[in-house]
């Protein structure tokens, strides 16, 4: 027996719509029609996520009037086209940029590894205050580190170990511009988008950002946590969409409300289409499942959102990742994490003397910590 709740559903509730702000921006699959998939399906790239980190050299749609006009032919043609109109990540690299990754690979085998990894944090640093338009890059008003590699944005679960690494560095600098990025996607976005490219806005990732924030304080995290309770409640906001709808036994977007009344929380992403990052491979697994492509590419976003992408706890069968089924599993370490962002919000009203607020979140960590001993274990 896996030590999750599986719940069973008659009906799955479709996406509601998305929290209120601005509207997202167009990802590179609608922003490139035709042309994005004739890239991935003549797989250009080894990596699908290369074309859709490409950003062009003119505006959007004089690209996709001179695709309409030349209609590559053959890869050797399209690979000429997308070189044209197109910077492709790595092809263009600044040579300073290359320098600073060959000097801390050049780490001398007396050098610490601590002091190897203090030289990096700068290596590894980046600035996306002004994407041109088309780039699926989203502007962040601070500089941020990336995991380096093909991951060029900044993410959301992954920095969270990131800034602890800058906290023992003593590099609490770059730890508050992240928080403050992190924050300023909240404002804008209504959340953290698992990464910070316009493909990735309709997911989130392990909600960390009240974790995040206790290190601004680590004394005296409430303190922070009131200075950021804003941001906090509407990251709550977020996760907790639809939940006065839900019936029993019945789930909206992350929200699921079982058959006894509780209610917890579950992985998944508002759209059902295949990931820009990874298009060519979620078309393939989808065609060969024999499922709804549709509920295959939700069910592989859920597993994105969720950072564990992928792990067997969530296939049907433990093995074969055709049969994943994300957003069926109600998952402990959500429902943890949510349980921790409700208590930091409790304590920074506390901290701001809102009684009314202090109240709710109390009522709701005490109601999510009795259904996770309910439900969640064995």
């Amino acid at each position: 027996m896996r030590c999750l709740a599986l719940f069973l559903l008659t009906t799955f509730v479709s996406s509601a719509s998305l929290a209120d702000g601005p509207p997202f921006p167009t990802p590179p699959q609608t922003l490139y029609p035709g042309l994005f998939q004739q890239v991935a399906d003549a797989r250009l790239y080894a990596d699908s996520k290369v074309f859709a980190d490409a950003a062009p050299r003119m505006a959007p749609e004089q690209v996709m009037a001179a695709y309409l006009a030349q209609r590559p032919a053959d890869a050797d043609a399209l690979r000429a086209f997308v070189s044209r109109h197109f910077i492709v990540p790595g092809s263009e690299a600044p040579a300073s940029q290359a320098a600073a990754l060959s000097d801390a690979d050049a780490r001398p085998p007396s050098a610490s590894i601590g002091r190897h990894i203090d030289a990096l944090w700068d290596t590894l640093t980046r600035h996306s205050s002004a994407p041109v338009a088309g780039d699926s890059l989203l502007a962040l008003p601070q500089p941020f580190v990336v995991p380096g590699g093909r991951f060029r944005e900044m993410y959301y679960w992954d920095s969270y170990f990131t800034m602890l690494g800058l906290a023992r560095s003593g590099r609490q600098d770059l730890l508050a511009s992240m928080v403050a990025n992190f924050g300023a996607l909240i404002d804008t976005w209504g959340h953290v988008p698992n990464g910070t490219r316009s493909y990735y806005l309709t997911r989130s990732q392990p909600p960390f950002f009240y974790a995040m924030v206790g290190l601004l304080a680590p004394e005296d995290p409430a303190a922070a946590w009131a200075k950021w309770l804003p941001q906090l409640r509407r990251e709550h906001a977020f996760w907790m969409a639809g939940e006065s709808e839900t019936a029993p036994g019945g789930a909206t977007r992350r929200v699921v409300r079982l058959s006894d009344g509780r209610l917890l929380n579950r992985w998944w992403d508002d759209a059902d289409t295949p990931r820009d990052e990874s298009w060519r491979e979620d078309v393939e697994l989808a065609k060969a499942s024999g499922r709804p492509p549709s509920e295959v590419y939700r069910a592989l976003r859920a597993g994105a959102e969720s950072g564990w992408d992928f792990s067997s706890r969530w296939l049907a069968d433990g093995t074969t990742l055709a049969t994943i089924e994300t957003p069926s599993i109600v998952p402990i370490d959500l429902n943890s994490l949510l349980y921790g962002l409700e208590r930091a919000i409790r304590a920074g009203c506390r901290r701001t003397h809102d009684i009314a607020c202090d109240r709710e979140f109390g009522t709701r960590m005490a109601r999510r910590r009795e259904a996770v001993d309910r439900h969640l274990w064995e």
